[in-house]
């Protein structure tokens, strides 16, 4: 398959162990160089495109001499913040990631969290081990409320189940807007510390970007109901983790599920490791049977309209740091 001008792309694989699925598919569009960190370099020089199945390593930043001729960027991500730098960002160099792929399964997760909070799942399995038949009466979600920050690809997977179990659910972004088909109403999430205190549940599923870096801090804790809880599926820097420690102490939350902390992984001695109120789970929320074949086909898919000099999927708008809505 050739380019616009009419030559095989160039494709340079970067991975760290496991080779990506589907290298047979990419094989019959361009001219493929796989490559580990240590060989980035070389296997740049003259590629028009990256391929970076090694999702997060930052192999790219530390050759960027070597990319005079890189096109286009791909990441197995959807989350690219900690990815991009300032000469990237400033180059024409086109930046992919792999937003939506995992949304659903994230969704799923979230709900699981929330479900497993509300009918105390946690409580019945320690009653369990200690063969205890203990009767008690659990938490209804129908009815009850949700905050979902982050009202892209991810978040708009979680209303929509959570909808379909009864939760009254908005949504905050970056800037307040009427609601739409999955959320009642939108917040600015600078406004985050007047609106929590009205949710049963606080939901991160945005992007990690400059302005929402500690956007969950002492303030917006403190405004939460003491009934409520904080689900954490988007970055743990997200959320103050020193902040969130003193309000679990205090009782000012009632709790938090957390996919994602900072720092990670948790260190072995970390206070949240022993909170009866924590639910702690290894980044795993969007990793399910499959994914890795889902993550590939994306690319494959974008890089057949490469080749052909169509449109790409999942632009990122790089001084964003995220796919921005359509």
């Amino acid at each position: 398959m050739t380019n616009a001008d009419g030559k095989r792309p160039i494709v340079a694989v970067l991975y760290r162990e496991a080779l990506p699925p589907g290298l047979d598919e990419i094989a019959e569009l361009a001219e493929v160089r796989l490559t580990k960190a240590d060989g980035l370099a070389k296997a740049m020089d003259g590629a028009d495109v990256l391929y970076q199945w090694h999702s997060f390593s930052p192999a790219l930043r530390e050759n960027w001499a070597a990319a005079s001729s890189l096109k286009w960027v791909h990441v197995t991500a959807a989350g690219v913040s900690q990815l991009l730098f300032d000469e990237l960002i400033h180059s024409d160099v086109v930046y992919t990631n792999s937003r939506g792929v995992l949304s659903r399964a994230i969704a799923e997760f979230t709900l699981g969290f929330v479900l497993d909070i509300a009918k105390d799942s946690q409580g019945s399995f320690k009653l369990q081990q200690q063969q205890r038949w203990q009767h008690r009466v659990t938490r209804k979600i129908q009815g009850q409320r949700a905050l979902v920050v982050g009202t892209g690809s991810i978040g708009q997977e979680i209303a929509s189940l959570f909808r379909a179990v009864g939760l009254r659910v908005s949504g905050a972004g970056r800037s307040s807007r009427p609601g739409d088909e999955y959320f009642e109403e939108i917040y600015s999430s600078k406004d985050l510390a007047l609106v929590v205190g009205d949710f049963d549940y606080i939901v991160l599923a945005a992007p990690l970007t400059d302005d929402t870096k500690g956007l969950v801090d002492a303030d917006v804790l403190s405004a939460m109901k003491p009934t409520a809880h904080l689900l954490n599926v988007g970055r743990g820097e997200l959320v103050r983790t020193d902040s969130l420690v003193d309000a679990l102490r205090s009782g000012s939350i009632a709790g938090a599920a957390l996919d994602v902390v900072h720092p990670e992984p948790l260190p072995a001695e970390h206070p949240l490791w022993g909170m009866d109120n924590v639910i702690l789970t290894p980044h795993m929320s969007g990793d399910t049977e499959g994914y890795l074949d889902d993550l590939g086909k994306l690319f494959v898919e974008n890089l057949w309209r490469f080749s052909r000099d169509e449109p790409l999927q999942n632009v990122v708008d790089k001084r964003l740091g995220f796919v921005p809505a359509s």
